[in-house]
């Protein structure tokens, strides 16, 4: 029986349209259509091998650059890395061959994170909510998403210079050290972390934008259907399903404010220990100045005045466990959403 209204082309005759069949994947006389074997290389055009080719060696480059940098920093870092290095403070001497090991750096590269991770990701995620779950008017989305893409293209030193304007204005005096005479210094944890936020905010965004995005409307309709309002349907449905994007796209916002120099150079001071100011424990830290793994290894580079390289290598290394880390707890992260069922696609995404 030939099908006259074929849907897929499985239901296509053996021969094309108008040639008779016993059956659908079948072909003349009933026997089974045999599947097209896989094409060689060798029936290729030249362009096509070429690219091919090319796109091989662009991941095996990829590859055996990451393993070089790896294993360049890792025997320079061992190599130097002693323990007392981790838990004794920096010297207060410019020059830090001598004696002194990295701990306030270390801390202040934690503190910093937490402070810029904390800001960037409930304004990203309230962001992009609106974003897809309202987006009204059309023409204030757009300029929002827009506004993200502008940001997240802004050089981290233009950042940090307006940010430095912008703080030391006497509305934040609260933030940073403020002078007898009224001058506001505006440089502290608090300001650095601020504009620290602004570059985690749009992978945040972006990552809990796709999450949304990529919810198919029918679990949105079940949830209406179940008397829930629009409101109690974000809270108590499409936020815990999107909450693997969400902790993606906050751990490599992590690792980028981890990495991050202009910003501590400029905005935190690049002091080689933790400055406290105030009297209140705890504020005092956020409102005094600091350094990172970032600065000091750039202060104890060849290229800087610390004197010390090996202590540069060691503190380099440090950093690039603590991003490695990072990017780790992305893919265990991205595969415990996968093995729960939070994400979009085990939602019924694409059907």
């Amino acid at each position: 029986m030939a099908v006259t209204n074929p849907r897929t082309l499985d239901d296509l005759p053996h021969g094309g349209f108008g040639v008779g069949t016993s059956g659908s994947g079948s072909g003349a006389g009933g026997r089974p259509r045999k599947r097209p074997k896989a094409q060689s290389m060798a029936t290729w055009r030249w362009s096509d091998r070429i690219a091919y080719v090319m796109c091989w060696a662009a991941g095996l480059a990829l590859c055996v650059i990451a393993a070089l940098i790896m294993g360049y920093m890792a025997v320079r870092g061992v190599q130097y890395l002693k323990p007392s290095l981790l838990w004794s403070q920096p010297s207060g001497e410019v020059d830090q061959s001598a004696s002194g090991g990295f701990l306030d750096p270390i801390i202040g590269t934690i503190l910093l994170t937490i402070i810029g991770i904390a800001i960037a990701t409930p304004i990203a995620v309230a962001a992009a909510i609106w974003v897809v779950e309202y987006g009204r008017p059309s023409g204030l989305a757009r300029m929002v998403e827009s506004g993200i893409e502008v940001v997240a293209g802004t050089p981290d030193i233009v950042l940090a210079i307006f940010g430095l304007a912008l703080f030391q204005h006497g509305l934040f005096g609260w933030m940073s050290f403020t002078a007898e005479g009224g001058a506001v210094f505006g440089r502290s944890f608090l300001t650095a972390g601020a504009m620290m936020s602004l570059i985690a905010l749009p992978m945040v965004f972006g990552a809990t934008r796709e999450g949304l995005q990529s919810i198919p409307r029918h679990v949105r309709e079940a949830s209406y259907g179940l008397g829930k309002t629009k409101i109690a349907t974000i809270r108590r449905v499409l936020l815990p399903a999107v909450r693997p994007n969400i902790s993606t796209g906050a751990a490599l916002g992590m690792g980028r404010i981890a990495g991050d120099t202009a910003i501590v150079v400029i905005l935190l001071g690049a002091t080689l220990r933790l400055e406290k100011e105030g009297a209140i424990p705890g504020v005092d830290v956020l409102k005094g100045t600091g350094s990172t793994l970032t600065s000091y290894v750039y202060n104890n580079s060849p290229a800087g005045e610390g004197n010390a390289p090996e202590k540069a290598y060691a503190a380099a290394f440090v950093l690039l466990l603590l991003v490695v880390a990072l990017n780790f707890a992305v893919d265990l992260i991205a595969s415990r959403g996968a093995k729960t069922g939070l994400e979009g696609t085990r939602l019924g995404a694409g059907r």
